[in-house]
């Protein structure tokens, strides 16, 4: 897939910036068996909110993602591979002092893919400052994206924190969008609690959260789907969905509750259906959709990715999207009204 990065008119907005972790993905071209037992691998583009960049970008959106990478031939490969797949890269900031993080999967489909991740003793992402953030652009951008993960250390979390005072709380009826990516790693933090207090404090600055159950206890303290959402939207949200694997998608706003099937697939990495959905989200609320059918349209790409190999280069297009929803009726969702 070839997407040059689209050029952007001096002035205009980008559609969608995303903060956060890149890297590099190396998935094992054999499934079904141990890292140990693995003897070819394929190299990718990885980190959540640069993958959530090049979902938006394959929709046709102006997309960038601020992140770090070292001063290494795997930095080089992300700084290119990113222009490649239609994202910018004018905000990958060059660390010297640390290399360009690895991430190693093993796949066990339909549902066991764990994660290794190097990025000691540090990433460069994660060693983002404050003064690489690129504040107007963060203001003027359409949609602005970030990741749990960015809160876990200094200087990343102070960088996000003023990136979001800048931008301040959009609201839904501006059709602009600050989106909480409720991405809860065990790795990246000491403890649930540890982290709860510095996710609360985002949610105070965006207007969607999007998150599984296991994030939402982490952030509201709630499991059941309803509850989670409800918290979320009384913390002053626009937009709460919690994400439920086979039983589907939860989206809540305060006139609406939304129930969207999940879309059957044979699955082969999973690794890649959360980016998928937040790339898709993006564009479904660029393009003024109804949450309902945004969610639909966000379920939709998570089931395709999740039914490939890899992740970034897996993204599909608008008319593949909307192929497969064509194909599976039973997707439709339910709406009810508050």
């Amino acid at each position: 897939m070839m997407n040059i990065a689209p050029s952007k008119p001096s002035g205009v907005p980008l559609d969608v910036l995303t903060i956060g972790r890149c890297g590099i993905d190396i998935y094992p071209l054999q499934t079904g068996v141990g890292l140990e037992k693995v003897t070819s691998f394929g190299k990718f583009l990885g980190g959540s909110p640069t993958n959530v960049a090049v979902a938006a970008a394959r929709y046709g959106n102006s997309a960038a993602t601020v992140t770090g990478v070292g001063d290494d031939p795997f930095g080089r490969f992300i700084k290119q591979e990113m222009a490649r797949l239609g994202v910018d890269p004018e905000y990958v900031v060059t660390n010297p002092s640390f290399h360009t993080p690895v991430t190693f999967c093993e796949i066990f489909p339909p549902d066991d893919f764990p994660l290794y991740f190097y990025r000691s003793p540090s990433a460069p992402d994660l060693e983002l400052g404050v003064q690489d953030i690129p504040m107007e652009t963060v203001r003027q951008a359409r949609v602005f994206w970030l990741s749990v993960t960015g809160l876990s250390v200094e200087p990343s979390r102070s960088a996000h924190f003023a990136a979001l005072q800048q931008r301040g709380r959009p609201r839904a009826e501006d059709a602009k969008w600050s989106i909480a990516d409720l991405d809860y790693r065990p790795v990246f933090w000491e403890s649930p609690e540890a982290a709860r207090t510095h996710v609360q404090n985002m949610l105070q600055h965006v207007n969607v959260a999007i998150g599984n159950k296991e994030e939402c206890q982490v952030a509201v303290g709630e499991t059941d789907p309803d509850r989670a959402a409800d918290a979320l939207l009384d913390l002053g949200l626009d937009i709460a969905v919690v994400k439920q694997g086979p039983r589907g998608t939860l989206a809540k706003t305060r006139e609406e509750r939304i129930v969207v099937p999940v879309t059957p697939v044979e699955v082969c990495n999973g690794l890649g259906a959360g980016d998928a959905f937040g790339g898709a989200f993006c564009h479904a609320l660029l393009s003024g959709w109804e949450v309902a059918r945004a969610t639909q349209f966000a379920s939709t790409a998570g089931a395709i990715v999740a039914s490939r190999l890899e992740c970034s280069t897996a993204m599909p297009t608008e008319a593949e999207v909307f192929d497969m929803i064509d194909q599976n009726p039973g997707s439709a969702p339910t709406v009810e009204k508050r």
